[in-house]
């Protein structure tokens, strides 16, 4: 039987394995593990932020099948029917306590003793901003601190800590892995694609320039001169029916078509995560630098998993030259299943 945590008798693990943040995106991670494994490349550690959390978590807990099939056949229905909305209380927008009876029903009790391979998850401690590494305890409980994204769902209560999601602090948290005595580590980047994606300017945007021909927006209206005489009602009934037919041919302002409020939280927040990973990585590089192309999926879109997870093995299938040629260098050996 494979010794369930290497680093207890070796000076360090070979190779890690960071799981970053990117909400709906995250189920590319799936993906990524899914082709790893096919491969023979085996993470000795894992450290997972936000939705890199969740996934790394339920992987080393040997659930990845399940919740594979269980991400795949999430419709926009059975998301709704996931959030549990509070909005006079509670630190967020949506309870979490349906998500985390899902996480239970499989994970139960599990501590990080119970996982196959170390695992750190990173949250962010609300009262210092500092960045906070889980690695004992509960697996459930540091996954949701992880996850916990600001406004959306609320703060978790850890050690006297309120904790929130990490990806505010390191998004793709390969310093947890080097930490964890990772020689070798590959990082899995879901927003390097998010930038620059927009499709235009919006109709209606503000600042935009109106058309030439354009109506002004407010018109006078010329009453008739005379409402006297013998019939007031017939001049009445003129001047009305002239103000509804210049009303008919006015051109009407158009509508809004920009994006939507949850629109706008998702892209501002795709954009700060992304301007984060940048900073992070620059100081703390990876040796594989993993970025599914996952920009035309938006970040609440988490009934878009079967594209996500194909994504995920095709960027894995895209580095295999790079990653074999690492990992020949490091001295990492290929294990293939028997």
């Amino acid at each position: 039987m494979p010794d369930r945590h290497p680093e207890r008798h070796a000076p360090r693990p070979t190779l890690g394995l960071a799981l970053g943040g990117g909400v709906a995106r995250g189920w590319a991670h799936i993906g990524v593990l899914q082709a790893l494994a096919q491969h023979g490349i085996h993470p000795d550690v894992v450290a997972g932020c936000s939705i890199g959390a969740l996934v790394g978590g339920v992987y080393l807990g040997n659930h990845l099948e399940t919740l594979e099939h269980w991400a795949r056949n999430l419709t926009k229905m059975r998301i709704l029917g996931l959030l549990d909305l509070r909005l006079r209380s509670g630190g967020g927008l949506i309870g979490g306590e349906k998500l985390l009876a899902e996480l239970n029903q499989h994970l139960g009790d599990a501590t990080f003793d119970d996982l196959s391979s170390p695992f750190i998850t990173v949250a962010t401690d609300l009262a210092t901003g500092k960045e906070v590494w889980l690695r004992r305890g509960s697996v459930v409980e540091a996954m949701r601190a992880s996850y916990a994204m600001p406004g959306i769902f609320p703060p978790s209560h850890v050690d006297g800590r309120w904790l929130v999601d990490g990806a505010l602090v390191d998004p793709v948290p390969v310093a947890a892995c080097r930490a964890m005595g990772a020689a070798m580590v590959v990082a899995v980047d879901l927003n390097a694609d998010i930038i620059g994606r927009t499709r235009g300017r919006h109709d209606g945007e503000a600042g935009a320039a109106a058309p030439p021909d354009a109506a002004p927006a407010t018109e006078d209206m010329e009453a008739p001169a005379d409402l006297g005489g013998e019939a007031p009602q017939k001049h009445n009934f003129e001047f009305l029916s002239a103000f509804l037919q210049s009303r008919r041919a006015r051109p009407q302002p158009p509508k809004y078509e920009g994006p939507s409020m949850f629109g706008v939280m998702a892209t501002s927040l795709g954009i700060a995560l992304d301007r984060i990973t940048r900073s992070r990585l620059a100081g703390e590089p990876p040796d594989i630098h993993l970025k599914p192309r996952l920009g035309h999926i938006g970040l609440l879109e988490f009934d878009r998993a079967e594209e996500a997870i194909a994504e995920g093995k095709a960027v894995v299938e895209r580095a295999l030259p790079e990653l074999r040629e690492a990992l020949r260098v490091f001295g990492i050996p290929v294990r293939m299943a028997s």
